[in-house]
This record gives structure tokens, C-alpha cells and sequence, in this order.
């Protein structure tokens, strides 16, 4: 596979296929007409040599004698109502030793109208034209077996041949526009110097030809700038042209007409199997959804649309159409193409959060409460299914960036179960979270106001939105590997501003906000689009090219463009409700958990994270990129040489007066230590991912101090390969201790073990990941990881009302080794007791 740099944008040619099963446009009929043999096979004849000699003429008064064409173009008129008989006007020699060479070759058929015949352009070689006049002197001269005129099918519906002029080439709708300098397209044939006869003609004519070619099928596609009459030339010299157009840069099945569009979403609709009604959602808490668009009436019930801002519940502005449709299928290119049934394992669901435009907008400090009666309404309506919460709205911190606010808080309490209400003070808590209410929400973490050529500090210098900071939210930055310029000559210069793998102009960050307590954030990164910049600084926020497709609320077909961390976080939604299908026992903090495991960097990511001195530093740029970017495969399976283990589990972390006993949890983890030692010196690596939601402290005031705001805390920690099992217990039971009094916690392992960003900084917010690389032979012997509480609120709380509560987490851990030989699945699996035959695939 070439290199990512070496890779050229596609452009989407259509319309241009023709079945002859098919009754050709324009009408008439493909059966011979009833002529007078003599007079017509005459008049022709006449007619084809005058044409020839005349286009001789026209090639020798061109003056570009090293242009010459070795053949002439000519054009042949149906007569009215009747067809031409096209596969007869192309035709190749039939040598066996040597490349067959063309005859006479059909270029273009330009269908019937109300004004015109049925017209193709045809071109004849010098070398076979004396053979292509015998097809008119058979027809009359010779006869079939059967008494009929020879080749009657072609001749006889032929009314008229003619010297071609360059507006006979012409395949544009519209007349071409005769004045000014203006791109033009011009499509060759395949030969094999036609790029080169292309920029001759362009060198001696002195015109700007687009130093690039396309092949597409049986044509090479040129652009070349010029004025019409620079182009009158062109059918009489060595350039194979066949058909000149106006130039439409289809860099993406967006720049298509609407009419082509539609097709292609009438096609794609007819090939989706929605989801029954029993599958899980992604609900879109946005501007409404356009409900009856054909990509998505089959997986939107009209029960499933609601509003919290009045009626109408569709979508007007067009925000919530475009994420329902990332959402539902990720960037539709992909399946646009492709001619495959489109299985769905998911459902939308929607809700009008905000308000059209022209009406009033919430009161910020509103927006809370707002979003918690959004995620009650499909609750009420269906009850029992599944569904992730994607939130594309953000705004303004209220305060410093990344410290907890009304909406983030509210956010962090519908996660966790507990229902929310307005209170004098702003939030007020009803009653204790429920774990079995427990819900996905992700969220986004914002676009960035203005863009500069340092896309990255200007990234940085703006911080995530409110309410991105939420402990139990999945936040969602946007990066890109959208690094292609578009073909239209218009952008000759410009470049896209965002390298490829790197996090995209259009997202916010949390590196310049959050201090030392507050969570990492965002968690993971989907792509968000690019942008492109010319040399003179100016910046083209949105081209097609450089976003992704997506359904458009204009009307039932249409196509638009999305980009940005709204795009991202709905791609991300989707991952999450497939994962949802896939694993149905699987608790809300299990699959946002899934998610971050899964996310991987890309090499540039890796590299900004790796280059960093310190643990500190990496954090800074763990805050740009989160962990990296998830994937269907990276979401749903495991691998051979990469397993990944999951852990559902609940304890009572204190108990006893005061809260005096402190509970952790010990796992044993079915680990293939007889395979690791194996390994020996080779390099394995090691994630952990504990997810687990808190219950948000409801007073504003008590935020500056570690353990007020969350109502506990987990941790991980594994057991060192020189420990004993009440050694680490012990040593766990002191790290604990140390954390709630202030303290630093002690590195977690032994030297040959290098954690990623280790335990004084993965321990923040309620999601924690750290990724390490060591031996097999070390790894061998550290199979046992403890999960253990600190203090949050609810142990300082003087009234003790959650006493005795059971906390629920999600431990997820993964062996990976880049020895492909190496099986790490199966004697995991054969511990656990679960069989392995062959590899299983859940079908996207």
C-alpha cells in the first residue's frame, strides 16, 4: 500500500454508464427505419466523404503540424423518432500478435430532445477510414443472407453526417460560455500519450493545464484554462479529445447535482435494514431531526421524536438532521458507494433541546434542568431500551475552565441515576442514584472561536465548553486525518492546515484549563474535518472535501457536509450504541469505558504524547487528544494477540462507624502467565481502564477542596512482580491513606514497568486509564489488580445518608503484543471456560 502522502483525491464520475437493455433517453426506436436504399445509401456516402475532406482541410489550416491528429471527428444524426445504432460506431482491429488498434471510436451520444436529433461523435482513423466508408458502400451494395441491405441497423436511422466543431463536443448542460478565460474539462481517450498530447497542445498555445490526470475507466480527464476560442483547434489536432465540459471538481458525492444526489440516497435507502424497535438508540438532545428523510423514517418512529421547547418537534435549522445522520451511519461516503445492504444495529431517537431560531433562547443557568427533562422524555416513551445520550450543545464556562458547573453537575447526576430539580441555590438532588438508571451521556467538547495558522495553540489556548468538564460524561474532541486538497484548480496553493492524525483547527482542548484536580478531558477524539488555507492567510472553514457526509433537512434526499466536535461526538455516539448491540449486558460505565480502551493514538498523536520530558507534560498533551481515537473493530472485538478482559463489579466501599472499614476489591485476572514468560524480553503492553460514575456535590461552594464535589473516588493499582499478595494489600491499604490525606502516591511498580502517566495523574474525574509497556516475563507475575475507594462527600458527610451504599465500577484490561504468532486469547478463554472456534465477527 502506497504511503498516506502518495494517496490523490477521488473524484465520483456518474450518469455515464448506458445498458443497452435499457431504452436509451430521449426515445424513438432502435428498429431500422423503411428508406429508399438507393437515394439514402447515396446521399450519405456523400455526405461522409465531404466530411472527411473538409475536417482534412480544417486539420491543415491548424498550423500545429507537430499536433496533427492521425484521424478526423465526424458527426452522425439520428433521423426523428428513431435510435442510432451506437455499438456499431466503435470498432477495433482484430490483430492477435500485436495491441489491437481503433478503427473508428464512438466519443459521445448526446440524447434526443424536443430540438434535436440523437447525435454522436464519432472518430475515424486515417489508417481504417477507407473501411469505415465501406459500411455505407455495403449497405448499397451488398445483401444479407436474407435479402436485407448490408448493415441497414446503423445506416438506415442515420439522417445526416457532418464535419464536428468543437460545440459538438460539448456535454455540459447549457451552452459553454464563448467569452473570458475559464477552466474547461476535457475528456480523452485512453491513449497512451494523451496526458502528454494534452500538455503539448498546452505548451505551444501557451494555456494553464492542471499537471495531474484522472483515469476513469475509458477516459482521462484534463482541466485546462483557457478561452473558448483558444479550444476551436482542439478536434483537428493529436489530442484525443472526445468530450469537453464545464468543469465539476466531484471531490465528494456533495459536489454532485441534487438530482444525481437523490439517486444515490434513493439507492442507499433501498439498501437499509433498520434496527427493530427493541435496539438501543443514540438520542440527539439538538435542534430536532427532519424525521422523514429517507436514510432515516425506517430508524426514527414518529413516537421517538419529542421537544422540551414547544412545538414544531422537526428541525428547522438543520444541525440535529445532520448529527442524526453521523449518528446513525458515520460518514455516509462510504455507504453511498458501496452496493451492499446496510444492516443497522441501532435506532435514533430525538429531542428539541434548542429552541428555533427567532425564539427565545434558555436562561443559561436553566440549561441544567432543561437537559434533564430532554433525557426523561424518550424514557417515559420507551422505557426498557438502551440508548446514549448525545449532546452537541455547548457554551461558555462559567467560571474557570474545567472546574464544575450547574449544567456539568446536572449532567454528572442524571449519569449517576439521581433525579435533579431547581433549587433557590441552583441544583437540588432528588434523592440517591440509582444504578440501575444509570445513563450514557456524551458530550462534546467544543469548537474553537476563530482559527490561526498554529492550529494547535490555538486549540489549546481555547478551552473545552461547559458542560464537556462532566466527571461521568464521555467528551469528545475532534481530530482529522482529512489531509486532501480539492481538484478544483481554484485552491491551487492552498493546503489543509492540520496535519494528518493531529487533533482538527475546529476543537476546543482541555490543556489551557482544568488545574491539577480536575479531570482529563476530552476522554477520546473522532474525526472533525479540516480546514484549508491559501497563502495569503485566508481560511476555508468548510469545504466538502475536508468534512463528512451526513443527511440535510432541506428535504427528504438531501446531502450536506458536518465537521467539528458536533460530528465528532455523534460518530462517537454511534460506536457507542453499536457496542451497546454487541454486548447488551454491558452497564453505561462499562461501554463509556469501552470507548476510551479501546481509543489508540495516532502517530502523530504518539509522538506529541511520547516527546513529552515528564508524566506532567504528557498529561498537558493527554488533555489535546484524550486517549486517541476508537474504532468499530477496537470497540466490539478482541484479537488473538490483543484480549481484552471486562469487569462488572459492586461493593460497599466504608463502612462501620465513621466509616471506619475500608473495602477494596481484589481481582484475579484469568492471566496466560505461562505464555508471558514465554515471551521473555519481548515487550508487552498492559491498559486499564476503570470506569465508574459519582454523585455530584449540589453546592457550588465546597468545589475547591479534592473530595467535595464527587461523592467517592476509585482506584486501580497492580500488583508488583516481587510482591507478595498481603504485601500488596497492605501497600494498597497506604496508598489509600496517603491520597485522602494530601499526600503523593508512590510509584506502582517496580523500574522494568513504565506507566504512560502514572498514578498522580490518571487519578482524576471518574474515569481512569493508564497504558504501560514491560516484558512478558515481568508482566507473568503481576496478574492480580486492586480496585479500592478514597473519600469523596459522602464519607465527610457529617449526616452519613449514604452509609452503607454499594458503588458499581467497570474494570477493563488488555494484553497486547506485536508478536503475531503470539495467541494471548485463547488460554484466557479456555480459564474462563469459553469456547474458541474459529474467529466471530459481529456484523456492522
Amino acid at each position: 500500500m502506497p504511503e498516506r502522502d502518495d494517496w490523490l483525491p477521488h473524484l465520483l464520475v456518474l450518469g455515464r454508464v448506458e445498458s443497452e437493455d435499457f431504452k436509451r433517453q430521449g426515445g424513438g426506436s432502435s428498429e431500422p427505419r423503411e428508406v429508399d436504399r438507393r437515394a439514402h445509401g447515396e446521399r450519405l456516402r456523400t455526405e461522409l466523404d465531404d466530411t472527411l475532406r473538409r475536417q482534412d482541410t480544417h486539420r491543415e489550416q491548424s498550423g500545429l503540424e507537430e499536433l496533427r491528429a492521425q484521424g478526423v471527428i465526424v458527426t452522425i444524426e439520428s433521423a426523428t423518432n428513431y435510435l442510432l445504432k451506437i455499438d456499431s460506431l466503435e470498432q477495433r482491429s482484430r490483430h492477435t500478435k500485436t495491441p489491437k488498434r481503433p478503427k473508428w471510436l464512438l466519443l459521445s451520444v448526446e440524447p434526443a430532445t424536443g430540438e434535436s436529433p440523437e447525435r454522436a461523435q464519432v472518430w475515424v482513423s486515417d489508417e481504417y477510414r477507407g473501411e469505415f466508408l465501406r459500411l455505407f458502400e455495403n449497405f448499397l451494395e451488398r445483401d444479407t443472407p436474407r435479402g436485407k441491405p448490408r448493415n441497414r441497423e446503423l445506416v438506415a436511422n442515420i439522417a445526416r453526417i457532418r464535419a464536428t466543431t468543437l460545440q459538438d463536443l460539448w456535454q455540459s448542460a447549457g451552452e459553454p460560455t464563448t467569452f473570458g478565460v475559464h477552466w474547461w474539462e476535457i475528456w480523452l481517450r485512453p491513449d497512451d500519450d494523451a496526458f502528454e498530447q494534452a500538455q503539448r497542445f498546452a505548451e505551444s498555445a501557451g494555456l494553464q493545464l492542471v499537471p495531474s490526470m484522472l483515469r476513469f475507466g475509458t477516459r482521462y480527464v484534463v482541466w485546462l484554462r483557457a478561452r473558448w476560442d483558444d479550444l476551436l483547434v482542439l478536434p483537428f489536432t493529436s489530442v484525443p479529445v472526445a468530450e469537453l465540459r464545464r468543469p465539476q471538481f466531484v471531490d465528494t458525492v456533495e459536489d454532485l447535482d441534487p438530482g444525481e444526489q437523490r439517486e444515490f440516497v434513493r439507492d442507499l435507502a433501498g439498501r437499509v435494514v433498520p434496527a427493530g424497535d427493541d435496539a438501543p438508540a443514540v438520542c440527539l438532545l439538538d435542534t430536532g431531526v427532519r424525521r422523514t428523510h429517507a436514510l432515516i423514517d425506517g430508524s426514527l418512529a414518529e413516537s421517538d421524536v419529542h421537544s422540551v421547547v414547544g412545538l414544531p418537534s422537526g428541525d428547522l435549522c438543520g444541525h440535529g438532521t445532520q448529527m442524526a445522520g453521523l449518528a446513525l451511519f458515520g460518514p455516509l461516503d462510504a455507504p453511498l458507494l458501496d452496493a451492499g445492504q446496510v444492516v443497522l444495529r441501532h435506532r435514533l431517537e430525538s429531542v428539541k433541546l434548542l429552541p428555533d431560531t427567532g425564539r427565545p433562547l434558555h436562561d443559561p443557568s436553566a440549561y441544567g434542568l432543561v437537559t434533564a427533562q430532554a433525557v426523561a422524555e424518550p424514557e417515559v416513551t420507551a422505557a426498557r431500551r438502551r440508548r446514549a445520550y448525545c449532546l452537541t450543545v455547548t457554551a461558555e464556562p462559567e467560571k474557570t475552565p474545567g472546574e464544575p458547573s450547574l449544567w456539568s453537575a446536572a449532567i454528572d447526576a442524571i449519569a449517576c441515576g439521581t433525579d435533579i430539580s431547581r433549587s433557590p441555590g441552583g441544583i437540588e438532588l432528588l434523592g440517591a442514584p440509582q444504578a440501575d438508571a444509570a445513563r450514557l451521556v456524551i458530550v462534546a467538547a467544543g469548537n474553537v472561536g476563530a482559527y490561526e495558522r498554529d492550529y494547535r495553540s490555538n486549540c489549546d489556548l481555547s478551552p473545552i465548553e461547559d458542560p464537556a468538564q462532566a466527571w461521568n460524561a464521555l467528551t469528545v474532541g475532534a481530530c482529522t486525518e482529512l489531509i486532501v486538497t480539492p481538484s478544483d484548480p481554484t485552491y491551487a496553493g492552498w493546503h489543509c492546515l492540520a496535519a494528518s492524525g493531529d487533533v482538527s483547527p475546529h476543537s476546543r482542548t482541555g490543556v489551557a484549563g482544568g488545574g491539577s484536580k480536575w479531570p482529563i478531558k476530552p476522554d477520546i477524539c473522532m474525526e472533525g474535518g479540516n480546514v484549508l488555507i491559501s497563502p495569503a492567510n485566508d481560511i476555508a472553514q468548510r469545504h466538502p472535501l475536508l468534512s463528512l457526509r451526513t443527511t440535510e433537512h432541506a428535504d427528504d434526499h438531501a446531502l450536506c457536509s458536518a465537521n467539528a466536535t458536533s460530528a465528532a461526538t455523534s460518530q462517537a455516539s454511534r460506536l457507542a450504541a453499536l457496542a451497546m448491540a454487541a454486548y447488551p449486558d454491558y452497564w453505561p460505565e462499562t461501554i463509556r469505558g469501552l470507548l476510551t480502551h479501546s481509543a489508540d493514538w495516532t502517530p502523530t498523536m504518539r509522538e506529541q504524547i511520547e516527546s513529552g520530558t515528564s508524566r506532567t507534560q504528557r498529561v498537558q498533551t493527554l488533555n489535546r487528544y484524550g486517549w486517541g481515537v476508537p474504532d468499530v473493530a477496537g470497540v466490539l472485538h478482541s484479537a488473538r494477540r490483543a484480549v481484552t478482559m471486562v469487569t462488572q463489579d459492586e461493593f460497599v466501599p466504608f463502612e462501620g462507624p465513621e466509616y471506619s472499614v475500608r473495602r477494596f476489591r481484589n481481582h484475579q485476572l484469568p492471566w496466560p502467565a505461562d505464555i508471558l514468560q514465554d515471551l521473555g524480553a519481548e515487550n508487552v503492553e498492559l491498559r486499564v481502564t476503570l470506569s465508574y460514575f459519582v454523585e455530584p456535590s449540589a453546592a457550588r461552594r465546597g468545589w475547591r477542596n479534592r473530595y467535595a464535589y464527587a461523592s467517592h473516588g476509585l482506584r486501580f493499582d497492580l500488583q508488583r512482580p516481587t510482591e507478595s499478595t498481603a504485601e500488596f494489600i497492605r501497600r494498597v491499604g497506604r496508598e489509600a491513606a496517603r491520597e485522602e490525606a494530601g499526600g503523593r502516591l508512590s510509584a506502582s511498580s517496580s523500574t522494568p514497568i513504565e506507566w504512560t502517566i502514572g498514578p498522580n495523574q490518571r487519578n482524576k474525574g471518574s474515569l481512569h486509564q493508564d497504558v504501560w509497556s514491560g516484558t512478558g516475563a515481568d508482566l507473568a507475575r503481576s496478574g492480580v489488580i486492586a480496585v479500592y475507594p478514597v473519600g469523596g462527600w459522602w464519607k465527610n458527610n457529617r449526616h452519613k445518608e449514604r452509609c452503607d451504599r454499594e458503588v458499581r465500577y467497570s474494570l477493563l484490561v488488555s494484553l497486547r503484543t506485536r508478536q503475531e504468532e503470539i495467541d494471548l486469547y485463547t488460554p484466557v478463554a479456555v480459564e474462563l471456560g469459553v469456547p474458541v472456534i474459529g474467529t466471530t465477527m459481529i456484523e456492522i
